[in-house]
């Protein structure tokens, strides 16, 4: 008999109730291997939580407590703790001072429950994750040049650009179509925020072996 997955275990802390509990109830509904342990609205009832350390914080950057984010990051970084950030605003400098200070991850508050998700599960692997919107923001500037995806973004794209139906790259990633979907939009949005225009199958199949996502004969 295969052994089940063990979980991740997901700690939110945001200071406003209502989101807190939207947060917990869609990921229950989405991520059956994600499970929420601890829903927080204050840092310091964070660390004082029984279950913590947790293996992945979702942590509201928008807390006004005075701490620096920073902070936080290098406390959470010491207890093996990795950590999204997650913010109703989108600015770059912001962005690139939480990911140099250790956020693997970066997510507005309007993303939707399987990005939030896949953004959890990226964390609990090492990888970072942002969302397009903020990459589109620190990218500006970069017109020309391929985008930064992420190491799931890559997966997708060099499957899809491999001749495999959508179904077929949900399948073998594990994800849910709806999932890849909204992946291969981020991807095109990606590209064509830097000049390049992906949207057909070919076009993208294209770019993914020019940038070496992709290599002949796969």
């Amino acid at each position: 008999m295969p052994t089940a997955q063990k979980k991740i275990r997901l700690a939110l802390v945001d200071d406003h109730k209502m989101i807190l509990g939207a947060l917990t109830e869609w990921i229950r509904n989405v991520a059956d291997d994600i499970q929420v342990v601890a829903a927080v609205s204050t840092w310091p009832a964070l660390l004082i939580h029984p279950e913590f350390p947790v293996d992945v914080v979702l942590l509201d950057l928008d807390l006004k407590d005075g701490i620096p984010v920073s902070l936080k990051l290098s406390a959470l970084k010491a207890t093996g703790v990795r950590t999204v950030l997650m913010s109703t605003y989108s600015d770059p400098g912001v962005v690139r001072e939480a990911l140099a200070a250790g956020a693997l991850g970066y997510l507005v508050k309007s993303e939707e429950a399987g990005m939030i998700a896949e953004a959890i599960r990226a964390a609990s692997k090492g990888e970072s994750f942002i969302s397009s919107e903020l990459d589109l923001a620190l990218s500006e500037g970069d017109v020309g040049g391929a985008p930064r995806l992420s190491a799931q973004e890559r997966r997708v794209m060099a499957l899809y650009g491999g001749g495999e139906p959508v179904k077929s790259v949900a399948y073998q990633l594990s994800i849910s179509e709806e999932t890849a979907k909204s992946y291969l939009k981020r991807i095109r949005e990606k590209y064509r925020i830097a000049g390049i225009d992906v949207g057909t199958k070919v076009a993208l199949r294209k770019r993914a072996l020019q940038d070496g996502i992709l290599h002949h004969g796969e």
